[in-house]
């Protein structure tokens, strides 16, 4: 890699003006220089693209156009971006500090080819009300519903290109299963940064109710099936449960 590789940070948006700015600023604000940043906007009808046209300070690029869903939209990002690495930053999200580019630029080396870290989330008021601390990776571990926190996932390109992109036959777990595929299929060379990269707001895709959880981990089972990965559904359930319950316990929910 190159002293100061370019960093492609893609995101996907729509009628987000609410919160783009957030989004747009806490890129802005980053200590590392080299950034490309993409927008893939399902054509808004509000005045999201006017926001980030007067906003965006890095090298940014926009479509704005229909797609047919959130995988749909960051295949494209991912086919137009000309970063080394890649990574995701929703509309709705923001990196932890000016310097979280820098920390994650600076675990990539030759031989490592992903890296990702910790997560927050974070309500309507500004206040964090779980948290996600991952692990290093280790062979098994997704059938205990472990998986990185995918807003702080970041890849080098060319994993992408030789691995496959996101599925989007599935509507809410293609994240999951491109990790999966990625670090226990193919068992690509990762770094687990055992920092705060990001900060999410409550109420995506994956976090917004018991349906959406009920749909996730209905897909991620599908998943280990059509690749053969032994599992057991009790286990599985089990520990999303589980781990879920200690997020939530980190923050005083659920105390005695």
């Amino acid at each position: 890699m190159c002293k100061e590789p370019l960093i492609s940070i893609i995101t996907v948006c729509f009628n987000n003006s609410k919160t783009i700015l957030d989004t747009i600023e806490s890129v802005n604000s980053q200590s590392y220089s080299n950034i490309e940043h993409i927008f893939i906007d399902g054509a808004s009808n509000d005045n999201t693209v006017e926001i980030i046209k007067n906003s965006a300070k890095r090298n940014y690029i926009i479509i704005s156009e229909k797609d047919n869903g959130i995988y749909h939209a960051m295949n494209k990002g991912l086919k137009v971006s000309k970063g080394e690495i890649i990574g995701f930053l929703n509309a709705d999200d923001l990196f932890f500090t000016n310097q979280t580019v820098d920390l994650i630029i600076k675990s990539f080396s030759s031989n490592i080819d992903c890296v990702y870290g910790n997560l927050l989330f974070f309500n309507s008021q500004n206040k964090v009300v779980r948290k996600w601390a991952s692990r290093e990776f280790k062979p098994g571990l997704f059938r205990y519903s472990w998986t990185p926190a995918h807003p702080t996932f970041y890849c080098k390109k060319i994993v992408y290109e030789k691995l496959g992109y996101y599925r989007e036959d599935l509507s809410i777990a293609s994240d999951v299963d491109l990790m999966f595929r990625f670090l226990e299929i193919h068992r690509i060379q990762s770094y687990y940064l055992n920092e705060k990269l990001i900060k999410m707001r409550l109420g995506g895709a994956s976090t917004r109710s018991l349906k959406s959880t009920l749909t996730i981990t209905k897909e991620v089972l599908r998943i280990f099936r059509e690749h053969g990965f032994e599992y057991s559904k009790t286990v599985y359930v089990l520990s999303k449960v589980f781990k879920a319950i200690k997020q939530i316990n980190s923050f005083g929910y659920f105390s005695r």
